[in-house]
């Protein structure tokens, strides 16, 4: 092992304890990058013009006009209640169903994570709408939230994905293809989530139902007309069609759909008054804030790649895998674990900028479909949402709820049956494929 490895895999080991301590993962790519790059050349002004120039190249293009764009129509589509309206349709299709209302849940975070794409927005939005209803029907407070949790992964699987975002920008993959990939694995992952419910449902009810019985008490709430569901579904069915069919169709691409769909969101929140001044600006600096955080996080990110590349890591770990036998199977298994690992002490998005400039290239020589690898990244990183003690999702369900009488251990044992199925559907994708990739044939 060389000199300039051994300081790149010790910034591996010392990020690890930084980010463990608190410290911002933007922060410690930076800080450690300079280092790095100082130790390696031996000269504080290159590390410094390298610092430089990374900040001034890494988002210095107008494709990345797509992250505060998705973000806006997301928060908007909040607001508007579009997810309200889909889960209320939702309820009415599968209320003769043991489980109904979870799979309602499923069923509306499916439609609302191909409108917003951030899960964090599906779990407060859902968190409000059915974790209420399904403890009002006698579901278990564990159960509510745990589907609510759990379910709320599909925002960064369905398009529009920030994930899958992020991921084009790092591995230099067309954001329409990644969109494009997710688009089966995540309707397996919301049918595999409804399976799963009604076997709960049936095999396992003390841990679903509280007590009663839910589809008799679903049954006395009014009936809703075909056409009063039809009117709830115009807007969520108008975003979709328009800016993820305008991206599969070549009318436009991922930022001119983002620009035509923030609009589109915003003229639907005027329409139902759903937005005045105030929460107009509220979500202009919630936009402004979460596009700055991941800005920030690719700039030092490429900051990293750079002083890996410099090092010759790669390089040199793709060596030591071939001295030792290990083929993609091993490598995509460490890679899986790894990410697993890191998915309870940190964000998805700080994963992502943490592994791939080191294990791209590894996957790149041994010739992977980098559009398969990314969604496999993608579910592998989601699972670390619902995963103790860092799981994002369950803090963002337990401060929504406000409610003393579940705690937040309580949300992560009703996460635990959807992290299970999660992990099999991620199994699944990475033994086949084809399923990433047969929209793209």
């Amino acid at each position: 092992m060389t000199w300039n490895v051994a300081v790149s895999l010790s910034s591996l080991a010392l990020m690890l304890v930084l980010i463990y301590c608190g410290m911002h993962v933007a922060v410690v790519l930076g800080l450690l990058s300079f280092i790095g790059v100082w130790l390696i050349k031996s000269d504080a002004d290159i590390a410094a013009n390298l610092l430089a120039q990374a900040a001034s190249d890494a988002i210095a293009s107008h494709i990345f006009g797509v992250v505060p764009l998705f973000v806006l129509m997301g928060l908007v589509v909040a607001i508007a209640d579009i997810g309200k309206d889909a889960f209320e349709v939702a309820n009415q299709i599968f209320r003769r169903l043991r489980g109904g209302l979870g799979i309602a849940t499923v069923a509306a975070n499916a439609v609302f994570a191909a409108i917003t794409g951030i899960s964090i927005a599906s779990a407060a939005v859902f968190t409000r709408v059915a974790v209420p209803q399904m403890l009002r029907f006698g579901y278990t407070p564990k159960f509510a939230v745990g589907v609510v949790t759990g379910s709320s992964v599909l925002g960064m699987l369905i398009p529009p994905s920030l994930l899958m975002i992020l991921y084009g920008f790092l591995a230099n993959q067309s954001v329409g293809a990644m969109f494009t990939a997710g688009i089966v694995p995540g309707l397996l992952l919301a049918l595999a989530y409804s399976f799963g419910i009604v076997a709960m449902a049936y095999l396992f009810p003390s841990y679903v139902f509280a007590g009663g019985d839910a589809v008799a008490a679903a049954d006395e709430e009014p009936r809703m007309a075909p056409a009063q569901m039809a009117i709830k579904l115009i807007p969520s069915l108008a975003l979709i069609v328009i800016c993820l069919g305008g991206i599969y169709a070549g009318a436009f691409t991922a930022t001119e759909a983002g620009a035509v769909g923030a609009a589109l969101s915003l003229a639907i929140a005027l329409l139902r008054r759903r937005l005045d001044w105030r929460k107009f600006w509220q979500v202009l600096v919630e936009t402004g804030h979460v596009t700055v955080s991941v800005s920030f996080l690719i700039i030092c990110a490429n900051i990293y790649t750079r002083m890996l590349a410099i090092s010759g890591t790669p390089q040199f770990l793709v060596e030591t895998m071939a001295q030792a036998g290990l083929g993609v199977n091993w490598f995509i298994a460490i890679y899986v674990l790894i990410i697993l690992f890191l998915g309870t002490i940190i964000d998805s998005s700080s994963i992502m900028l943490i592994c791939l400039p080191l294990m791209l290239p590894i996957a790149e020589t041994l010739q992977l479909n980098l559009v398969w690898f990314g969604v496999v990244t993608v579910v592998a990183v989601e699972i670390g949402l619902l995963t103790p003690p860092f799981g994002l999702s369950a803090y963002v369900v337990k401060s929504t709820l406000n409610d003393p009488r579940i705690g937040l251990g309580d949300i992560f044992k009703g996460t635990t049956p959807f992290t299970v199925i999660m992990f099999l559907v991620l199994l699944l994708l990475i033994f086949v494929p084809k399923l990433s990739l047969v929209l793209l044939d």
